[in-house]
């Protein structure tokens, strides 16, 4: 998108309520206008989350966020803490500095940050060092999150890296173990959204927040979540408006029903739904459908609940009809 187009969709957001926008990526900051279209957006009144590694981070623009902050916490992706950890998983020499030196110049002009991290195998090992540095971030004010359980690529354009991102994936224990790390607090707080999250989907497929705001992609064309890529769930906004696509297209999308049989007879009745990550944008990253159930995210939501004791070995939570009191006696 050109910067004008950019600052068109910006203007109507605007015009129509929207109070902050995402800028993400890939990397948004490899942007030349960068600093023109966060000017524009926080002259319209918006608040504006940037998703970064901070390798691009820059006197300049460490100077701009101090002089016109962004009014949510700057979100930095971290990817290692030697650089031999980083750079194994950047593939790029030198990243790892880049990242300091970035980090380095958010901390100085006292620009409000919080981190997190992609577990993979080159900095399994370093979560211990990881958090306790991430503890020193004064915007941090409780440990950091990882990302694991990683998502296809959703533009279905290349197996062989699909099958590269498959294979750096947790297995669901390994995940359930990372996430439950601090079993009290972990067990307290699942408690409190098991009770309030659980329950069998149905035949509907959007179940979640999809289509109630919007993802616009480097092409123009909005979407109901940044995952779904399926061409006939997208608008084009070269050709139309975004008011036609949160008040109109997306919610006649919202009413998407399922029709593939095993997603009907697992998925529909399943009453993991706070716990398991299946959803459209999922299914067709991974299958090209929008209702296929993903067996790796079964087995992730599988094995937490039973590590949660809401399910019992061999146990498949779709035959389940006590779903309710177990939920209960988490409490």
């Amino acid at each position: 998108m050109l910067t004008e187009a950019v600052k068109g969709v910006l203007t109507e957001a605007a015009a129509l309520g929207c109070l902050s926008v995402r800028f993400t990526g890939g990397e948004p900051l490899l942007r030349e206008d960068f600093e023109e279209l966060y000017l524009f957006a926080r002259r319209l009144g918006m608040k504006v989350l940037l998703f970064t590694n901070a390798r691009l981070v820059t006197p300049q623009l460490a100077d701009l966020f101090a002089r016109v902050p962004p009014g949510e916490l700057v979100e930095v992706t971290v990817y290692g803490m030697k650089p031999e950890s980083y750079e194994a998983v950047s593939r790029v020499p030198g990243s790892y500095a880049e990242f300091r030196r970035g980090v380095d110049l958010l901390l100085d002009r006292r620009v409000p940050f919080v981190v997190k991290g992609a577990l993979l195998p080159p900095n399994r090992g370093e979560m211990d060092e990881f958090e306790a540095w991430a503890a020193t971030i004064p915007g941090m004010e409780r440990p950091p999150g990882y990302s694991m359980f990683f998502d296809l690529r959703g533009r279905r354009d290349s197996p062989t890296r699909n099958r590269q991102i498959s294979a750096l994936r947790l297995s669901p224990e390994d995940g359930v173990a990372v996430i439950s790390r601090r079993r009290e607090e972990y067990v307290r707080e699942m408690a409190q959204f098991c009770t309030k999250l659980m329950g069998p989907a149905g035949d509907r497929l959007f179940n979640c927040g999809a289509g109630h705001g919007t993802c616009v992609d480097a092409y123009g064309r909005a979407q109901m979540c940044m995952g779904l890529r399926h061409p006939q769930m997208a608008y084009d906004l070269g050709v139309g408006s975004l008011r036609d696509a949160l008040a109109d297209f997306f919610p006649r999308l919202r009413e998407t029903k399922a029709t593939n049989p095993d997603y009907l007879a697992r998925c529909a009745h399943c009453f993991l739904k706070g716990l398991c990550e299946q959803c459209p944008a999922k299914s067709w990253a991974e299958h090209g459908t929008l209702d296929s159930p993903v067996e790796y995210l079964c087995q992730v939501a599988h094995a937490q609940a039973r590590d949660l004791g809401l399910l019992r070995d061999g146990e498949r939570a779709w035959e389940v009809s006590d779903w309710r009191s177990r939920t209960e006696r988490l409490r």
